[in-house]
């Protein structure tokens, strides 16, 4: 409809180039964000939807599925800091003392320990809330990963880790990801990062894969992840973890060639070997 494509990559996107016209539709229900390189042409959009139905004009992008968009004339920001807020009070840590790192050093966590249980159903609240909060904070992936292990059944030494990360969110709760506004295309340009951590589970004595993708200078994607297989040499971890990478790379390649009507550029892998 409209002379819009949907792209097979992504399948709430929708694109349309008429000329110098490159209009970028993200639909979710009756939720449209619009993107294009020109104003006028999302004016000429709006105006269009506007005469076949019904429909709100919430102007400029400023809040979406609980994260905030903060678009400056060189950069735009995506943060949560109000859901992170409202995290601290459902936890009863609005007060605490704010830390300066996520989690203690060579922190080491077991699922056999003789600590006392804690309130499991309060445990999965805030660990899947900051779970949530790891959308636009990668600082906190490991970790948030790592705590999440225990949902099953919690302990008081799994609890005091979540307490320790609260408080980090405390101090860095304003954080959030900045997207320079380049011109051109030449910030088409993937760079992955990979690195792995041996062992980092002593109870299925697993390893971990830790993957950073950034697109031009800002990160779009990453994970930390359990690995399936019990790696035998910190050489195999390190191999393990370079494949999920050059598999996370794959569809934001699909999807940058649909987005843009071109291919993008070799991706550059950092493996840390």
């Amino acid at each position: 409809m409209l002379g819009f494509a949907r792209c097979a990559t992504g399948h709430a996107l929708y694109t349309r180039r008429w000329g110098k016209e490159e209009l970028v539709v993200s639909a979710y229900v009756d939720d449209l964000i619009i993107t294009g390189v020109h104003a006028e042409d999302i004016d000429g959009f709006k105006r269009e939807m506007a005469a076949h139905f019904r429909m709100s004009d919430l102007g400029t992008l400023s809040y979406y599925f609980s994260i905030e968009v903060k678009q400056g004339k060189e950069a735009l920001m995506l943060g949560q800091s109000a859901y992170a807020a409202k995290l601290l009070e459902r936890s009863s840590m609005a007060d605490c003392k704010p830390c300066t790192t996520p989690m203690e050093k060579r922190l080491k966590l077991s699922k056999a320990s003789t600590a006392v249980k804690v309130d499991a159903i309060l445990y999965r609240s805030i660990v899947g809330g900051l779970r949530y909060l790891v959308h636009t904070r990668l600082d906190i992936a490991f970790i948030v990963g790592y705590v999440s292990h225990f949902m099953e059944d919690p302990l008081v030494d799994h609890w005091a880790t979540v307490k320790w990360l609260l408080r980090y969110v405390k101090w860095t709760v304003d954080q959030g990801i900045v997207f320079p506004k380049t011109g051109g295309r030449s910030w088409l340009w993937l760079t992955i990062f990979s690195d792995a951590g041996m062992v980092g589970d002593i109870d299925g004595w697993k390893s971990t894969s830790g993957v950073l993708v950034f697109l031009g200078s800002a990160p779009i994607s990453w994970l930390s992840l359990k690995q399936k297989v019990v790696a035998l040499s910190t050489c195999e971890t390190e191999y393990v973890a370079v494949a999920t990478a050059a598999c996370q790379v794959v569809w934001p390649r699909r999807l940058l060639g649909e987005l843009t009507g071109e291919e993008a550029r070799p991706s550059a892998l950092m493996v840390d070997n």
